[in-house]
Order: structure tokens, then C-alpha cells, then sequence
């Protein structure tokens, strides 16, 4: 029999894992407590326990291409950003492609997991699930825990005085489901994420009045970015994250706050975050939203600074000696890290963050036979970097050539900590989680031998080359040769442009070419890119 792995959760991560244990030969089973695939992008009506929850106007923040998984793309005909309904789609589609539905244990919640007697020497676990009320003990040879990071809100109403004797309703955004609880109300979003700035622009449409209040404020993204072309495409290249990393410090930081104050000053809307000179991804990651600064233009939503006090049926902002007056209050205020079946020792929770190296790997355990995936908050998709992770993770649980000689209890966490400097009420444990997107991948790429060579391709195939350095780094650059090498990657990377342009060219004027638009679209794009690069500059 082969190594047996015990994948916990059957989200974008558990899914990944599980593909990835097959594909070196190991033994998954995915125990997954739900009736069904997806985790947090599966809605449902009804908020479940210890399952992330959604509200159904969710889209994602990340293209399409950006977004795929290294060797399925997304069908040319889904739009470029996917509603929560397709890329539960998308995840199905994945889940039978591949053949993975037979490996998941639907209706099993993992309640302990535990060192075995002798793993010292042998690495094992003891895994005890229960289902239907009764409760299975099991043997693992290793764990991937994919359980995410959506399901424990975090509400720190000490932090909020006076909000104990506030009269109206105040809940967290985990609750948050449809506008018309906020019918002629006055709405206060406390908190400026992604959640909370798309939770006040809905209820804007609904409300009397809304307010977000937000401490250090936000750079602010739209999805449709440089010439209409998705952000992460633009933003996310070899060659930007060149730039990114290797200018000095003050011209990167003039640079990026030119570029994003160009669609709105940020100043002007009360958005400016208060160190203007940040970088504005290092600081904390921008939000994206497309229509916050015409809602805000519109009188729709007022920006105010973080809360003072609550009263009985208002509140004071600091620097602001007016009260608000307030019916309704969202906490916006994230969520906390938790792995309750897991002993405290196994994953290190201090300060109230986790202790990994590279974001994955328990560095004080004898045998890496235990990884956490998808615990990273990355400037850019998530699904990509948690099959990374998954495919670095099976190999070194093989025992194949995957730096496993890092692993050891000495090895220093070198993660960048000092990149990104949190806001006062954001989750502590946000600030290990956050890191250089594409910087990222390349590591855990070199690791198991799938980082692509631009010098050596520009020798082998120099038109691949040069879409690769100047164009989006998609994920199927990670499938062009080591292990797990996908035929069909080169060819992916060619046609990227034809499967953003498909879901939107469709009225095409008298005179234009409808045909296959490959090439015309790379050297388009690598036109585009070396423009915007040289007025960047």
C-alpha cells in the first residue's frame, strides 16, 4: 500500500491537495463535514458551523486566467471575474476531471488530530473523524490541513467602547447574506476590506444613509484596469514584480502611488491611507471594488475615520465632534486562525499568529508530515498558490527532492514580516499572512524543480519566452516542465489573451476580424505592457 494522507476540508485548497497526493502515487482521504464540495465558495442561505460563509452577490477578485488551477483553464466562455455560483462550477468541473469525488468522505468532521505513539520514528497520526455520531480512529503516515481560515469571525467588541449599551443591531459580515435588512436604515460599516466596502455599497442602494469607518484607509483597485484589461493581468507579471522588487524603496512607493491615484486621488474621497509614501500592497492589500468612488461621489457612502465611542443610538468618530446618528452596525473586522483539532503544539499560535515555514510546514515537528495550505493572503489568486503549496507539500511527504532538508526546527522563518504593517484592529495574525504573490510561487516552484527558465526558453522558444516575462504570469508557466509537466501549458499561455477577450468581444463591428485572435492579442499585450511600463517610468 502507498502513503496514506488524511486531507482535511474539500475547499479550493482540499481539493488541490487531494489531486496532488494522486499525482505522486500517495493515498489521499478527504474528510470534508459538509454534504458537498467547494467550502467557502459554496453558498448557502442558512450559516452553517464551522463552515465559511458567503453572501450571493460574491464575485471574485481575481481573473479567470490568474485564477486557474496550473492544468485545467476555466472554460473560454465563463466571464473574466467568476460569480461564487460558476466557480463552484469551476470546482465541480475540476473535482470530476480529475476524479476526485471518489477519494472526499462527505458528512465527516475531523475532530482530533493527534501525534502517533511512535511518531518519532515513523511520522504517523491518529485521526479521529465522526460522522452520523459515531466517532473513527485512523492511521495516517501524514495530514494536510486545508480548513481555511473564514469560519471563526473575529469580533472584538473591547476595542469598540459605549457598544454595549448601542440600542440598534450590530452583527459581524459573517452573517451578512441580503440588503433588505438595511431598508431605510443608517448603516455604519466599521471596517474597510473587501467584505465591507462590497456590504456597504450594496446597502447603499437600500439604506437611508452609509457610513464606513475605517482607521488607516485603503488603496482602492478596480478589476478593469490598464485599456480595460484585467488588474492581476497588468499588475501581476514577471516584469512588474522585477520593478517591485528591485527600485529603491522611495521610487517604488512614488510609483505605485501615481499609478493608483490615476483612476480617483484617494486623498480627495477620505480613502488616502495615512502613510501616503507606502507601498500600497506592502502596507495592507488594496481592496477591489469598481464602484465605491461613484457611490461615494454620488453622496451614497461617506467615509469617516475610525470610532471613538458608541452611544444609545449614534456614534462619535475620532477627529470628528459630531455624533452620527445609527440604526445598523457591521463588523467588518475578519477573522481569527483557529485549528481546534489540533493540539496547541503542533501548529504554534503566538501573538495570535501561526508559526510556518513558508507559510505551510510546523517547523518545530520531528517529520514534516503535516502541512497547513491556503493560510496566506497573497496579492493575487489563492487557488494557484494553494496547488503550489499541495504540489511542494505530496512531494516532500514522498520523500522526492522538495528542500525537504529546510525542514528542520532550527530553520529560521525569513517571511517578510516587516513588509506589511497592520492597522490596529486588524487581525494580528494578517501580518505573517500576506506576501509578494509571484515571489511566492517561484520559491516553492524552484523547490520541486517547476520554476520556468525565461533565459533558457528565450534559447528554445523565444516567442514563449517573451510572453512569460511580459505577460501575466498565469499558472500554467508552472506546468512547462518538472514534475508534473503539462502538455497542453505552452499552449495555454498562447491563447490566455483569446479566453479573457471571448466572454467580452461579442458584437464585433463591420470590418474587424472575428477570427482567432492569438497573436494579434500577445504582441497587442506586449505593445500595451511596454507602454504603460515606459509612461510608468
Amino acid at each position: 500500500t502507498g502513503m496514506r494522507v488524511a486531507v482535511v476540508g474539500a475547499g479550493v485548497s482540499g481539493l488541490a491537495a487531494t489531486k496532488c497526493c494522486l499525482d505522486e502515487g500517495l493515498e489521499p482521504t478527504c474528510f470534508e463535514q459538509s454534504q458537498d464540495i467547494g467550502g467557502l465558495w459554496r453558498y448557502t442561505e442558512h450559516i452553517e458551523a464551522g463552515r465559511p460563509s458567503l453572501y450571493p452577490s460574491v464575485i471574485s477578485n481575481t481573473s479567470k486566467e490568474m485564477s486557474a488551477f496550473s492544468d485545467f483553464p476555466f472554460p473560454e466562455h465563463f466571464p473574466v471575474f467568476l460569480p461564487n455560483a460558476l466557480l463552484l462550477d469551476y470546482l465541480r468541473r475540476y473535482t470530476e476531471h480529475f476524479s476526485l469525488r471518489q477519494h472526499i468522505r462527505f458528512g465527516s468532521t475531523v475532530v482530533s488530530i493527534r501525534k502517533h505513539p511512535d511518531f518519532a520514528t515513523t511520522g504517523q497520526w491518529d485521526v479521529v473523524t465522526e460522522a452520523g455520531g459515531k466517532q473513527t480512529s485512523h492511521v495516517f503516515d501524514a495530514v494536510m490541513v486545508c480548513s481555511g481560515n473564514f469560519s471563526e469571525p473575529s469580533l472584538p467588541l473591547q476595542c469598540f467602547p459605549g457598544i454595549e449599551r448601542f440600542r440598534g443591531q450590530h452583527f459581524h459580515s459573517r452573517q451578512y447574506k441580503h440588503p433588505d435588512v438595511f431598508q431605510g436604515k443608517r448603516v455604519l460599516v466599521v471596517g474597510m476590506g473587501n467584505s465591507g466596502v462590497d456590504i456597504a455599497v450594496e446597502a447603499s442602494r437600500v439604506a437611508a444613509k452609509v457610513t464606513i469607518s475605517t482607521t488607516r484607509g485603503a488603496w482602492l483597485l478596480s478589476r478593469v484596469f490598464e485599456h480595460g484589461y484585467p488588474w492581476d493581468m497588468i499588475l501581476n507579471t514577471r516584469l512588474m514584480s522585477l520593478i517591485k522588487t528591485n527600485l529603491p524603496g522611495p521610487l517604488s512607493w512614488w510609483l505605485i502611488n501615481y499609478k493608483v491615484n490615476q483612476w480617483f486621488n484617494h486623498e480627495n474621497y477620505g480613502l488616502q491611507p495615512e502613510n501616503r509614501y507606502s507601498w500600497c500592497w506592502l502596507v495592507r492589500e488594496p481592496v477591489l471594488n469598481d464602484e465605491l468612488p461613484s457611490y461615494i461621489l454620488t453622496g451614497r457612502i461617506t467615509i469617516k475615520p475610525g470610532v471613538k465611542e458608541f452611544k444609545d443610538n449614534s456614534v462619535l468618530f475620532h477627529n470628528c465632534p459630531e455624533e452620527e446618528p445609527i440604526d445598523i452596525v457591521v463588523f467588518c473586522t475578519g477573522y481569527t486562525i483557529s485549528f481546534p483539532f489540533l493540539e496547541e503544539s503542533i501548529v504554534r499560535v503566538e501573538n495570535k499568529h501561526a508559526s510556518l515555514y513558508k507559510y505551510v510546514f510546523p517547523p518545530q515537528l520531528q517529520k514534516p508530515t503535516l502541512a497547513v495550505l491556503g493560510l496566506i493572503k497573497p496579492f493575487g489568486a489563492i487557488m494557484p498558490v494553494a496547488e503550489m503549496q499541495a504540489r511542494w507539500v505530496s512531494r516532500v511527504f514522498k520523500g522526492r527532492r522538495a528542500n525537504v532538508t529546510l525542514l528542520c526546527p532550527k530553520m529560521q522563518l525569513r517571511q517578510n514580516w516587516t513588509w506589511f504593517v497592520p492597522s490596529p484592529r486588524e487581525i494580528p495574525e494578517l501580518r505573517i499572512l500576506k506576501t509578494e504573490w509571484l515571489v511566492y510561487l517561484d520559491t516553492l516552484a524552484s523547490f520541486i524543480g517547476a520554476k520556468p527558465s525565461v533565459l533558457r526558453l528565450l534559447c528554445t522558444d523565444p516567442w514563449l519566452a517573451l510572453t512569460i516575462f511580459f505577460g501575466p504570469c498565469s499558472p500554467y508557466q508552472y506546468r512547462l516542465g518538472g514534475p508534473g509537466r503539462w502538455q497542453g501549458a505552452r499552449q495555454a499561455i498562447l491563447t490566455q489573451w483569446d479566453r479573457v477577450l471571448k466572454p467580452t468581444r461579442t458584437r464585433v463591428p463591420a470590418g474587424s476580424s472575428s477570427s482567432s485572435l492569438s497573436l494579434l492579442t500577445v504582441v497587442g499585450f506586449l505593445l500595451l505592457l511596454a507602454a504603460v511600463i515606459f509612461g510608468f517610468l
